[in-house]
């Protein structure tokens, strides 16, 4: 995970924090974001390694940031996590089909993040 770089994308400052906090454990350098449009700025300006991304937020959910990142050509296949409180099949289909590669109902916690690292890389 040396030099690697994640994009921590939520509406709530302490999950950013939080989620911010874990990936720096693993060595991550992170940056975040508060919604999808602030993210989708984010990537256009910065190639990052990872994004972890909640769902429901506003200016543009989880969905749709994730629809128009997998537009782009550096981000096709960039591991997606979505780590939200839905819990629905119709959400996870939704989240599959948008592009991601996980999806993981919260609260997570050091040793879930570290199996989805394992199992991502």
């Amino acid at each position: 995970m040396k030099n690697s770089k994640a994009l921590v994308v939520d509406d709530s400052l302490t999950v950013r924090i939080y989620h911010s906090s874990l990936l720096k454990k693993f060595g991550y350098e992170v940056d975040t974001a508060e919604n999808g449009m602030e993210a989708l700025e984010k990537v256009l300006k910065e190639k990052y390694d990872l994004i972890l991304s909640d769902i429901n937020m506003p200016v543009m959910d989880g969905f749709e940031f994730v629809r128009r990142l997998r537009k782009l050509e550096d981000y096709k296949f960039t591991p997606v996590v979505f780590i939200t409180t839905l819990n629905s099949e119709e959400d996870k289909r939704k989240a599959f089909l948008s592009g991601a590669t996980l999806y993981i109902v919260k609260p997570i916690n050091l040793e879930v993040l570290e199996k989805i690292l394992k199992s991502i890389s």
